[in-house]
């Protein structure tokens, strides 16, 4: 909401950030919509609940969600890391 009780429109929004951005010189790809992205892989990466990253973006269905949960490739790496470390661990403790 405005100061005048008015709604920003999508547009508004996506071109002020766009000016913000410019003058920041970050990348042009950096959007609102890549903020939310990232916003929703984050929070799966942290490991909230699917339904709790559901609500807070206001999808209606979890497909939906899921279209944004992509797995960045450092948490893919950390993940078999681990997965790697407990399977030699278990091993070791197996002699």
């Amino acid at each position: 909401m405005t100061e005048r009780r008015t709604r920003l429109s999508a547009g508004y929004l996506d071109r002020r950030f766009a000016e913000l951005r410019d003058e920041a010189g970050l990348s042009k790809a950096l959007t609102l919509h890549s903020l939310r992205h990232s916003y929703v892989t984050h929070l799966l990466e942290f490991g909230y609940a699917d339904r709790f990253v559901q609500e807070q973006v206001g999808h209606m269905h979890a497909s939906t969600t899921s279209i944004y949960a992509s797995v960045s490739s450092d948490f893919k790496n950390r993940v078999l890391a681990d997965a790697l470390k407990a399977l030699i661990e278990g091993e070791a403790d197996d002699r």
